[in-house]
């Protein structure tokens, strides 16, 4: 069975990329990268395309429709049929999105639709939140929206500042960005509306507490 061709868009290190790339070196793993698009020509992530012999290219023209017109043509040459925003800082043309539509998909680091935009780990740190997390979803025009098809959650804990709870939470990005790619390229995702259905998939059943539930019952 052939495997969902994958282009990723990113602006940095890359280190969502590297966890869709090291899944993809199973063959049993339904996708694989075919085309790494950079904004900057200075991002620690080419080099990992690079390393594992991806086809990989910047495009750093300022205007944002220039961009997205030239982005659009090499992910097409390639034969691209998923796009993944891997810390893409850039907004991208609302004509590029919508010629992408349910076939666009980002990773942010916050349980959605809490905290959109710019810093949301001190967004979350700042409304004193008990848990946090990343949302992979759809891409729509306005940032940060669209139909959400996975989420992972990590706790705050105390003491917690903007780069301990960043590096919590982006270790479970690497993990559910590589499941949501998965789901997606084994047909598993379907939209209705603003929201997403996974066949065969179930949420879990567990409440978690934080503070602990065994904690708060120890206090009395």
């Amino acid at each position: 069975m052939a495997r969902l061709k994958v282009g990723v868009l990113i602006s940095g290190r890359g280190s969502n990329l590297e966890a869709l790339i090291e899944a993809a070196v199973d063959p049993a793993y339904p996708a694989e990268i075919i085309l790494v698009i950079s904004n900057r020509p200075e991002a620690p992530g080419l080099a990992r395309a690079s390393r594992a012999g991806i086809a990989h290219r910047t495009i750093s023209a300022a205007d944002r429709h220039v961009f997205a017109s030239e982005a659009d043509r090499a992910l097409r040459q390639s034969g691209v049929e998923l796009v993944a925003l891997a810390g893409f800082m850039r907004i991208l043309d609302t004509a590029f999105v919508e010629a992408w539509r349910d076939r666009l998909v980002n990773i942010h680091p916050s349980l959605l639709p809490a905290f959109p935009g710019l810093r949301p780990q001190r967004q979350a740190l700042s409304a004193g939140v008990r848990f946090s997390g990343c949302t992979v979803h759809f891409v729509r025009p306005a940032v940060d929206t669209g139909p959400i098809i996975a989420q992972a959650v990590v706790p705050v804990h105390a003491g917690d500042d903007e780069a301990s709870l960043s590096e919590r939470i982006l270790a479970a990005e690497h993990r559910l960005y590589p499941m949501a790619v998965r789901l997606y390229a084994e047909g598993r995702v379907s939209i209705t509306g603003d929201t997403v259905a996974i066949a065969g998939a179930a949420a879990p059943e567990i409440a978690v507490f934080n503070p602990s539930q065994m904690l708060a019952s120890a206090g009395g």
